[in-house]
């Protein structure tokens, strides 16, 4: 117990350095390629991303979509890329070769549709080496560039104000 407090403390110190460490370069190049992330204990509906990615004119191959969880469900194995507590290790390292490789493909954009603050779901936005970063948590403004704010159950208008905003950025 105590191991897990120092190992917490330790990833939120590493969490702050790359946030503090952080530079934001958003050019108007056009979107071919799109990260999501999601909290699968808020969200269970991924197929309304695939629709999302369609909408925005990222092919089928140029999506990811991950998924994190805080416990290890069986019911959860229906899920392709689906990661816990355990694939993470002290100062931010990453013990999953899946998940390293997602952080570090170089995404146009990277979606984080999570409201619940984790940990694990902070340093997998921070760590990623994507352009731009668009979220509707609205704890941390230093992980996202854009933050959209609505609920999760609120997906059409979350798709509509995405739609929106990048298109007057000149990405879509």
């Amino acid at each position: 117990m105590i191991l897990k407090a120092f190992k917490e403390k330790s990833n939120k110190k590493y969490l702050n350095k790359l946030l503090s460490e952080r530079q934001v370069n958003v050019t108007d190049k056009k979107i071919s390629s799109l990260g999501i992330v999601i909290n699968i204990n808020e969200i269970q509906d991924f197929e309304r991303f695939n629709v999302l990615a369609e909408s925005i004119k990222v092919r089928p191959n140029k999506l990811k979509i991950i998924a994190f969880s805080e416990s290890k469900k069986d019911d959860l194995n229906s899920w392709d890329n689906c990661y816990y507590p355990k694939d993470f290790g002290w100062k931010g390292d990453i013990k999953n070769i899946e998940l390293q490789s997602f952080l570090n493909t170089k995404f146009d954009v990277l979606v984080n549709y999570y409201e619940k603050e984790v940990l694990e779901l902070k340093l997998i936005t921070a760590l990623s080496k994507s352009e731009l970063k668009i979220g509707i948590s609205k704890s941390d403004e230093r992980l996202n560039d854009l933050i959209i704010k609505t609920n999760l159950k609120e997906f059409d208008v979350f798709k509509k104000e995405l739609f929106k905003y990048l298109t007057i950025l000149n990405k879509i």
